[in-house]
């Protein structure tokens, strides 16, 4: 892990709490080692602190405790364990509970306490003044035995609606008690960015209390509600990386953080560590095993993306005129997308981008933009196929196709079998380096089976295609008269273990349009690896 230095000071905090809030999202379901690694690359980011999860409350969590304080030397961020006040009617030096908040080892403690009156009095049963006393024992007696605290109100917004002078009053025990930053909540994720603004500055002038903003995204409004807050007077956000969370999620740690240090000029992160943003936003969708919104703000592979032919004529000129940002400031790059939108300047950028000089022939520039839009015409799109894409214009550049193999003919035979299971038999025949080839090889599907047996055919003479393995495919249907006769469009995305591409093939059945697609994917395979074409 490389060193970085810290925040400058503690004047602004970037609170990420993915492991826990974030690990509430349906289809997450995090290890102790998906915990740790995903703390890394928090920590790795410059985020100050990181909530674990809750200690005794389940094992996953106190092993987690237990782990990273053996594991992980933090860098950056320092490590909080969530739990509740005591008990009502008990004493915070007895509760099992808050003892195990202090056996995590953890440096800072986040308490979560109710202020809202109906969910005092409903679901923990006590009285409003019972519910104070639990926040001033608790966040006392974690103060005296050494430990930062942290005090989130829980649903505080609905509860301000409906007694603002006790949402209030929670506030003030909990700083006054020696909690060093009071988390205004929006749990229910319901508010709007003016409404957030007129409570948190009405609680800040009224209480004083140094106070947090920690937003739900069920209105869709999360960043726009926390960074509402900061305007308010808020110095402490809670968010979770991609915006994981229960129901729709948290406010997204990335934007966030993005526009503080972008658009406001605070230096919330280390020097030098949002340039880190985009990897470690995919890095940690890795570990969860989600697939990157492509779409996300700062980090989203389409966020930088320009298709229309007027973008790119503009762009040309200067990037700045449909960029807000440079994509490097956040780890991203610009992209431009070919369709049959593109315009002459896409298609010159669009080379630059894949290192192809078109010398201002204008004359070929008009060929290939001719060329795209004939073939989208028919159902071929590039913007989702980069390397289909590369091959076209380098033919149209070359004066050739770039071919390392000619196809005599293939065949796909499924065979239904009397047990109601089915043999999948692909046969190709070629000819590479002045031999004909014929192949033939078994897959758990036609598409699957012409794979291997391309592969067999090709391996002996190009060993490079190896390390090659087909990671995604897609079939959409497109218009036609009826849907088993329509045209099909297929889009696979292959890897080589150092990068991925993606090919397209169109035709009027889906295994010759598999097969456009693998032969372009082979193509561009042996193309990355340098082998100067044979055919």
């Amino acid at each position: 892990m490389t060193t970085k230095a810290k925040a400058t000071d503690d004047s602004f905090h970037v609170f990420d709490t993915t492991l826990r809030d974030g690990a509430q999202r349906e289809g997450i379901n995090l290890t102790v080692a998906d915990k740790l690694t995903i703390a890394r690359h928090l920590d790795d980011f410059g985020v100050g602190f990181i909530e674990g999860g809750w200690p005794g409350a389940n094992p996953r969590d106190t092993e987690f405790f237990a782990r990273a304080r053996q594991e992980i030397q933090f860098e950056n961020a320092e490590l909080v364990a969530f739990g509740a006040t005591r008990r009502a009617g008990g004493r915070a030096a007895e509760d099992p509970q808050v003892k195990a908040l202090l056996e995590s080892g953890a440096p800072v403690i986040t308490l979560v306490a109710k202020s809202h009156d109906r969910h005092v009095e409903l679901a923990l049963r006590t009285t409003l003044e019972e519910n104070l006393e639990m926040v001033r024992d608790t966040v006392s007696f974690l103060r005296e035995r050494g430990r930062r605290v942290f005090v989130d109100c829980e649903h505080f917004f609905d509860g301000y609606r409906a007694n603002a002078e006790y949402a209030k009053a929670v506030v003030r025990a909990a700083a006054e008690s020696g909690a060093d930053v009071v988390i205004l909540c929006d749990t229910n994720g319901g508010m709007l960015p003016a409404q957030i603004h007129a409570v948190v500055s009405t609680v800040l002038a009224d209480t004083g209390a140094r106070l947090g903003i920690h937003a739900q995204d069920d209105t869709g409004c999360a960043v726009a509600n926390t960074l509402a807050a900061v305007d308010a007077g808020a110095t402490h956000v809670q968010c979770t990386a991609n915006g994981y969370g229960e129901r729709v999620g948290n406010a997204n740690l990335f934007p966030v953080v993005a526009a503080l240090e972008l658009k406001y000029g605070k230096s919330v992160l280390p020097e030098g560590s949002l340039a880190d943003m985009t990897r470690v936003s995919h890095a940690i969708a890795e570990v969860v095993n989600l697939t990157p919104s492509t779409h996300q703000p700062y980090v989203g592979v389409s966020a930088f993306a320009h298709k229309a032919g007027l973008h790119a004529s503009a762009i040309k000129v200067d990037p700045d005129l449909y960029q807000h940002i440079d994509p490097a400031l956040v780890g991203n790059t610009m992209r431009m997308l070919v369709s049959d939108m593109a315009g002459r300047a896409s298609i010159e950028l669009k080379g630059k981008e894949l290192g192809i000089d078109l010398g201002g022939d204008r004359e070929l520039v008009g060929r290939v933009v001719e060329r795209v839009k004939e073939r989208e015409l028919k159902g071929y799109t590039y913007e989702a196929a980069d390397a289909s894409f590369e091959l076209l214009l380098r033919a149209e550049a070359e004066g050739r196709p770039r071919r390392y193999f000619r196809t005599e003919s293939w065949r796909a035979i499924v065979e239904n079998r009397p047990d109601g299971t089915h043999a999948n038999e692909a046969t190709v025949k070629l000819w590479a380096k002045g031999e004909r080839i014929v192949a033939t090889a078994e897959g758990n599907g036609p598409v699957n089976a012409l794979d291997r047996a391309l592969r067999v055919a090709l391996e002996r003479l190009h060993p490079q295609l190896a390390k090659l393995e087909l990671t995604d495919y897609k079939v959409r249907i497109l218009e036609g008269r009826t849907g088993t006769e329509s045209t099909t469009r297929v889009l696979i995305t292959t890897a080589d273990g150092n990068g991925e591409w993606s090919t397209v093939g169109v035709a009027d059945n889906v295994i010759a349009a598999s097969w456009q697609a693998l032969e372009d994917a082979y193509t561009y395979g042996l193309l990355r690896a340098g082998v100067e074409p044979t055919e």
